[in-house]
């Protein structure tokens, strides 16, 4: 009758990574101690803390109690795999419901060498609870001995400051201080790998004065150039100029600081990789040029000679300098190429894939301004001539006249077609007038400020009427741009065959001087400015000042995946002094500089695609709309299927919201809340903090409108503007970025050429032969889709929170979605819509949503299609 009495238990189940064997960047480093650190140590431990009883050791009397120190089971019988995948372990926890209360956080030790990528722990029977409490963590946790903090995880329940258990509220508070670095430990200096820390920082990082290649600083309260604030690494200040970083010597292999959990994850980090050593060594062989250039001359020959990239790749020579990166970095020789094999034989661009002229055509070119890399920038024409705003440069009135277009408007005069709404115009005139002098003093560069004037056509086509290339007119003392010195070019109308020859490819060189314009734009603001820089305050300002348990925190997180690690490396190689942007794109030097002053009168409330339709003037309010605008274009496949888009995530983000917030007054009293937006707007975007058109986040609407912008930009924004590129720009012809000479004129050299042989002086004209492959070669590596992509509408971690109607909301978002990727599909197959496919026969497909393998296709690689839910690439 006497015997043993078991104590009560919870049985529960550990889900984690463990570093890869095969780990890429830690080649150098011995195979994993973890099998020896079992032996010698505690391993492995999870240690609950009560959600209901307080912990009778702890003198205030707030926090919960805290149970054993249980040890995670079997390790040792998982080997760490040899591909990435999740292993489960067991984990048995002496735990008495009854007198220690409902588990709300638990403690995670690890005493290996060696981190790991924890996902959840689960308990599935616990007396009195509805349903397994689930702890969700996806988060490195490294040895022990590397923190000076406990590493604390809660469940997937969703509470607002005021709702959280009193005894789990310390240890929320706790977890935020440590991501804020408030600990002295944290706020000066280097931070480690394993570090967490989330604090800002100024652009300082981008020159390089210590080899006399500065930058100027972006961003401060003093700076003159305003700009988002990124994330502080730490790193030792410049010995030439103390108030700039240092930068790293291995630029791509050896990254510097970002907080750990926003890391590439180990699947993430070996596709990028992979993607970039192809980069690199379509970037790195070109530049040595004393080898290189006897296989591959500095000019293309003709546009068959270009194919070669796509359809045959260019021989490689032997070259003594790769074996020396071989030997610093042993990998990459089984990744890059050697000498004897064929370089960049690249992917064929969806552009040129079905049609290798169609590009060429006026109706693909404007087609793109609706459906194309950058199509969001073409507004509609309001005034005849085009007016500048411009102070302080003349008169930069358009010299586009009646005489110009009014051959190609029909029935209509221009006050007729203006009324009927049917003149628009891709106006890069204002952006580019004040900085052409400094741009067109770069080598090998010559750019003009263009208008380029459509008119929308009976079929809904847009026809391209006129293009106005401009440069800045100065006084006689040549000290002061006093106007615009302008000349108008239009479509051949009539002449001669040979004329006609003649006036074509003016005209294609034209277009080709517009679309240098509008590359240029699409790289330095469309796509770096208005989606990577300006969410990154948002990443650390939800990190620093919202809890993983508030429901906004829940809400937005996955719309930060990665982005801090890819605004690093654009640090590091794209956007910085001599980076890769600086080298293939027109404003060389000057970008960054352009950048902040177009910052310096963004609008955070106009990034809502309601908001920028209207105000571009290519929609009106439309309060029977269900997105409450009407297009004026009615076949604008960016605009329609990115309206449905629009609509689907706020009604989503409404839906959420209203379960935790059932009236304004909830919200004001959130204290996290107005601690967010707050820093938000005083310090991630101090520099614009006094504008009034930020909202005053005391209304549950504009919560909901700026969650929606905030995922809009993250998600469906970033994946029109990005993954595209490589589909259009993959082509240099159809996106040049770099114009080298001036438009020839009657009785040049240059102007022989364009009689003599059209094409070679187009190639001469455009992007060189060097810039294409380094260009090329990068935004190949942009344009990928990863293997482990989350899809808007789906969400990494199926447990990410316990509460029911989010989770509903959450399906009836994701159902939505699905429709609305019929839909799209359904209205490409349709022919009368011609936006939609073109001559180029490429379907709009970049705000698919990707929710569901509909037509049975990988969205993994250059898809042209699907809507990632963050800034990841």
């Amino acid at each position: 009758m006497f015997g043993w009495m078991t104590p009560p238990q919870l049985k529960g189940k550990v889900v984690l990574m463990r570093r890869n064997l095969l780990d890429l960047n830690h080649w150098q480093q011995p195979l994993s101690h973890d099998t020896w650190d079992e032996v010698t140590t505690k391993g492995v431990t999870c240690q609950l803390i009560s959600s209901t009883v307080a912990d009778p050791n702890d003198e205030s009397g707030t926090r919960g109690l805290l149970g054993e120190e249980e040890r995670v089971e079997h390790w040792v019988l998982h080997l760490p795999p040899i591909n990435h995948g999740d292993t489960t372990y067991d984990v048995t926890f002496d735990w008495d419901v009854k007198k220690q209360g409902i588990p709300g956080a638990v403690i995670v030790r690890n005493y290996h060498a060696t981190q790991f990528l924890l996902k959840t722990i689960t308990i599935d029977d616990v007396p009195g609870h509805a349903g397994p409490i689930v702890f969700v963590a996806n988060s490195w946790v490294y040895n022990t001995n590397k923190y000076h903090y406990d590493r604390v995880f809660f469940t997937n329940d969703t509470y607002l400051p005021s709702e959280m258990p009193m005894l789990l509220q310390p240890f929320r508070e706790d977890e935020l201080r440590i991501l804020r670095g408030d600990d002295p430990r944290q706020k000066n200096g280097a931070y480690e790998e394993h570090d967490r820390v989330y604090r800002y920082d100024l652009y300082n990082d981008l020159g390089d004065p210590d080899h006399k290649n500065p930058r100027p600083t972006l961003g401060g309260p003093d700076s003159l150039y305003p700009y988002p604030r990124r994330g502080r690494t730490g790193r030792k200040p410049m010995v030439t100029d103390p108030t700039c970083e240092s930068r790293n010597v291995l630029p791509v292999l050896q990254q510097f600081y970002v907080p750990r959990d926003e890391n590439f994850n180990h699947v993430k980090k070996a596709d990028f990789t992979a993607y970039l050593i192809k980069a690199i060594s379509g970037g790195i062989l070109p530049l040595l040029r004393q080898q290189f250039d006897s296989v591959s001359p500095r000019e293309f020959d003709d546009f068959e000679d270009m194919y070669k990239l796509y359809e045959g790749g260019l021989k490689i020579p032997d070259i003594p300098a790769l074996d020396e990166l071989f030997k610093s970095f042993p990998p990459l020789r089984s990744i890059m190429p050697a000498g004897g094999d064929f370089l960049l034989k690249m992917p064929m661009p969806h552009v040129i894939k079905e049609d290798k002229l169609a590009w060429r055509t006026d109706e693909e070119f404007a087609r793109e301004m609706l459906a194309g890399l950058n199509p969001h920038i073409i507004t509609r024409l309001n005034v005849f001539p085009p007016r500048s705003t411009l102070e302080g440069y003349g008169d930069q009135t358009s010299k586009i006249t009646v005489e110009h277009i009014q051959h190609n408007l029909g029935k209509l005069n221009v006050d007729k077609a203006i009324d009927a709404k049917r003149l628009f115009i891709l106006d890069h005139h204002d952006n580019f007038m004040p900085h052409l002098l400094k741009i067109n003093s770069l080598p090998n560069t010559f750019v003009y400020a263009t208008r380029t004037l459509l008119f929308l056509q009976d079929d809904g086509t847009l026809k391209p009427i006129a293009i106005e290339l401009s440069m800045p007119l100065l006084n006689d003392l040549g000290t002061k741009v006093v106007g615009a010195d302008s000349k108008v070019y239009t479509p051949p109308s009539s002449g001669s065959e040979s004329e006609r020859a003649v006036q074509d490819t003016i005209w294609q060189l034209a277009k080709a001087y517009a679309a240098v314009n509008d590359s240029a734009w699409h790289g330095l603001i469309s796509h770096w400015l208005h989606t990577h820089a300006v969410i990154e305050p948002f990443v650390i300002a939800t990190n620093r000042q919202l809890s993983v348990t508030h429901p906004i925190h829940k809400l937005l997180q996955p719309h930060y995946r990665d982005t801090m690690t890819i605004n690093a490396l654009a640090r590091q190689v794209l956007i910085s002094a001599g980076g890769f942007f600086e080298m293939t794109v027109c404003p060389g030097e000057h970008a960054l500089r352009i950048s902040s002053e177009v910052y310096r009168n963004w609008n955070f409330t106009e990034q809502a695609l309601p908001v920028d339709l209207i105000k571009r003037g290519v929609a009106k309010e439309d309060t029977e709309s269900p997105c409450g605008v009407s297009l004026h274009i009615k076949d604008y496949p960016y605009a329609v299927d990115g309206l449905a888009v629009w609509s689907a995530i706020e009604t989503w983000v409404d839906e959420y919201c209203r379960i935790y917030y059932p009236c304004d007054d909830v919200l004001r009293s959130d204290v996290e809340l107005q601690a967010w937006w707050k820093e938000v707007r005083e310090v991630g975007h101090g520099d614009i903090k006094d504008q009034p058109w930020w909202p005053k986040m005391t209304t549950l609407n504009e919560l909901v409108r700026s969650c929606a912008t905030i995922i809009w930009i993250a998600s469906a924004l970033h994946a029109a503007v990005n993954f595209g590129q490589y589909s259009y720009a993959g082509y240099l012809p159809n996106r040049p970025t770099v114009s080298r000479r001036q438009m020839p004129e009657p009785g040049t050299k240059e102007y022989k050429e364009v009689e003599t042989d059209p094409d070679l002086a187009f190639i001469h004209t455009i992007t060189s032969q060097l810039q294409s492959i380094i260009g090329v070669s990068v935004i190949e590596v942009l344009s990928n889709h990863s293997s482990d992509e989350v899809y808007l509408g789906q969400r990494d971690e199926p447990k990410w929170t316990s509460d029911i109607k989010a989770k509903k909301a959450f399906e009836d978002f994701s159902q939505k979605l699905i429709d609305i990727e019929k839909r799209i599909m359904n209205m490409n197959a349709n022919r009368q819509l011609k936006n939609r496919n073109g001559p180029a026969k490429f379907p709009y497909m970049l705000l698919y949503p990707n929710t569901s393998d509909i037509d049975g296709e990988s969205a993994t690689g250059i898809t042209a299609k699907g809507i990632p839910n963050s800034i990841s690439i």
